[in-house]
């Protein structure tokens, strides 16, 4: 038997989601079930190909619905959950959706990570007393419940550390390493394996360099940080690196550039003195992305990059309306 676990790859909830499905389904479903894992990243025009459903049983945590019917089991708790009319239709109306009793979505919560654990309590007695740790700080860090923009940009807790090597390594095997371990270990002992130390020092030198270049880039517009790094190797910088750089600003639009995508990345200062007059996934929705009200995304294709700074442009403007 094999359960095969696909999850919002390259980000903390994702990752912490994946962690406490596992242990939900060794405790509840099948202690003996063999884990396999996959990150899946958003695309322009994406599609889920059959292909990746290679499980006796397969569960999607923390990313967008899937109506095929080799897919078992789901959550979710992003505004953006379906990629269609149709697979929204087919979540609440087919027998294979939500009728099944394994496919839940509540976009009230913060992180994915606690939507998985209290559903799994309440509906199967899932005992989450051995993962309060990792559940928390997920939602400390999905939600930016950090107490100012230097805790999160400096990196100091162990789950700070974790999150900056899950955002930043693309080593599938890495992080398969890192949801197998925070099953069984504290954040700190898996903040402590050789194989997250050894890297930690390149990531971490990284991100110090984000910050300068993102501020060399930025430009405070009005109430919005705009800026545009395309020209380097961006993927995976720190949302809060534009806070942390300009506190008084109530937005964030950022441009990036990876082998796979363009990317427009939009978000609202959790530290702003003015209020959030914009929900931002629906924002992105209207140009084919998504999110939460507080943080969204597009992409684009690699080849539409000029596209892509046509839109940020185009959001910029209304954010300042």
């Amino acid at each position: 038997m094999k359960i095969k676990i696909l999850f919002h790859n390259n980000c903390f909830d994702g990752v912490a989601s994946a962690a406490v499905f596992a242990s939900f389904y060794r405790q509840c479903i099948d202690n003996n079930a063999k884990q396999e894992f996959e990150g899946l990243a958003h695309k322009a025009g994406q599609i889920f190909d059959e292909k990746i459903f290679t499980g006796d049983e397969n569960a999607i945590v923390d990313f967008k619905y899937c109506s095929s019917p080799r897919l078992t089991w789901w959550f979710d708790h992003h505004q953006s959950a379906f990629l269609s009319k149709e697979d929204e239709d087919h979540f609440h109306q087919s027998l294979q959706g939500i009728s099944c009793g394994k496919k839940f979505h509540d976009p009230t919560f913060r992180s994915c990570t606690k939507y998985i654990a209290q559903v799994a309590h309440e509906k199967f007695g899932f005992d989450t007393s051995n993962l309060e740790e990792l559940i928390e700080w997920a939602d400390i860090i999905d939600g930016a419940l950090y107490p100012d923009a230097k805790t999160a940009v400096e990196l100091n807790a162990p789950a700070l550390k974790l999150m900056l090597v899950i955002e930043s390594a693309r080593d599938e095997k890495l992080i398969a390493n890192i949801i197998r371990d925070l099953q069984t270990l504290s954040l700190q002992q898996v903040a402590s394996q050789g194989y997250v130390t050894e890297i930690i020092d390149y990531y971490y030198n990284r991100h110090l360099k984000a910050i300068d270049i993102i501020k060399d880039a930025a430009v405070c517009n009005g109430n919005v940080v705009h800026f545009d790094v395309s020209g380097h190797d961006m993927e995976g910088y720190s949302k809060f690196i534009p806070y942390y750089l300009f506190p008084d600003a109530l937005y964030s639009v950022g441009v990036s550039l990876s082998s796979f995508r363009s990317k427009v990345s939009v978000g609202f200062n959790p530290w702003a003195k003015g209020a959030r007059r914009h929900n931002l996934a629906s924002i992105c929705e209207r140009f084919g992305g998504g999110g939460h009200p507080v943080v969204g995304a597009i992409s684009f294709s690699p080849k539409e990059l000029e596209q892509a700074r046509s839109v940020a442009n185009t959001i910029v403007t209304e954010l300042n309306s």
